[in-house]
């Protein structure tokens, strides 16, 4: 009998966890016995609200491994992490690292891995904000090209990859010289879709915070291009206070700890009082996975800057600030869905006035079927190792 495929998942902040879900659900269903899986866990965000309460709602078994790695600057992050995985490759254990999105973790992986020639398998490859000042975008280039399979969730992630010199019609076993592109659908849609009922059952946000669905605004904000900038978090509190006074919507805002933390050092005392003060803002706690389902499908619009959030407001076909200058999620723009905003006091008040006027354009499926998971498992086995 065929020995099963053995797969080394890195993951190591709180969407690749979410990612996760779904390839780590298909592996203990329906390729049972097919392909066995290791979960490494870098540590990279490490707060229990950021990391163990998706482990607990989404059934993700608990990480075999914990490097324990924490918060630093990038380069001495990364290096921990690569060491922990090279560390880990080295026991001859694992015939191939599946890696997700963009973090330093993902990099990490990518590094550890094709320096030891063990084959990388990449879950959301083919992104591109074409802003190489963003740490992710860096990630993101440099683990594609470090991938034997590079599974994408649109076709705009196909295109660009076809547009660096990717052959998308390789064939034959798949190798980091030849790799695969795979358009295999969104594991964030599989999840989105599984876990949406089970959040309308359990999730009892809404009534905790005194909301009706439709009648607030959903508002992240963790990049530190954003929280790190004076300036930049400045206008972006100020139009959250804009918000509620123009258009009488309480804002939600559940907060990561970087922007507590950065909130409390940049912003200037009377708007952070302010901020803090406000009836009409709700600052929380990191959510769970189902309470943000929730949040995300109860608002009337989301204003963020997470990639992540974005893509989900699309699937419950919802409206988009994007507190960015650019997006990989270029189709939600195309499709006037999600506008660009970037940490303009103005141009946010005048999406937000636009969409809480004239609603949001159909959101047609561009992510797959809900079964991009069962996808990447079934590659992985046609062409293993």
């Amino acid at each position: 009998m065929e020995q099963p495929l053995r797969v080394l998942t890195v993951i190591g902040a709180r969407p690749q966890i979410i990612k996760a879900a779904a390839i780590s659900h298909a592996v203990r269903t329906r390729f049972a016995g097919r392909i066995t899986e290791t979960l490494l866990h870098t540590g990279q965000h490490y707060d229990a609200n950021m990391s163990q309460v998706f482990f607990d709602e989404l059934g993700i078994p608990r990480a075999d491994i914990s490097l324990g790695v924490g918060s630093g600057a990038h380069g001495v992050q990364t290096a921990r992490m690569i060491e922990g995985i090279e560390n880990e490759l080295r026991s001859g254990n694992h015939d191939l690292v599946l890696l997700y999105g963009d973090t330093n973790s993902t990099l990490a992986g990518a590094v550890a891995a094709a320096k030891l020639h063990v084959p990388v398998a990449h879950v959301e490859a083919g992104l591109r904000s074409f802003n190489k000042d963003m740490p992710e975008e860096i990630n993101r280039i440099l683990c594609d090209h470090c991938s034997t399979w590079l599974f994408c969730p649109t076709q705009t992630a196909v295109d660009n990859l076809r547009r660096e010199g990717f052959a998308l019609e390789a064939t034959g076993p798949a190798s980091i010289d030849r790799p695969h592109v795979v358009a295999s659908g969104d594991v964030m849609y599989d999840n989105s879709m599984r876990f949406a009922e089970l959040a309308e059952q359990r999730s009892s946000i809404l009534d905790s915070l005194g909301l009706q669905p439709g009648g607030f605004i959903l508002a992240t904000v963790h990049r530190d291009h954003n929280t790190d900038d004076p300036v930049r978090i400045t206008a972006i509190f100020t139009a959250m206070l804009d918000l509620h006074a123009h258009h009488g919507l309480p804002v939600v805002l559940p907060l990561h700890p970087r922007t507590r933390k950065m909130m409390a050092t940049l912003l200037p005392a009377e708007l952070d009082k302010a901020v803090r003060s406000s009836s009409g803002l709700h600052l929380v706690p990191p959510v769970g996975f189902l309470d943000m389902i929730a949040l995300e499908r109860g608002a009337q619009l989301v204003v963020t800057d997470s990639g992540g959030v974005q893509k989900e407001a699309y699937f419950f076909g919802k409206p988009v600030v994007v507190l960015r200058p650019e997006t990989e999620w270029v189709e939600l723009v195309e499709r006037g869905q999600a506008v660009l905003a970037d940490a303009d006091q103005g141009r946010i008040a005048a999406a937000a006035a636009a969409f809480l006027r004239d609603g949001v354009p159909e959101c047609p499926p561009i992510f797959g079927d809900g079964h991009a998971a069962e996808a990447v498992c079934m590659e992985l086995l046609r062409f293993r190792p």
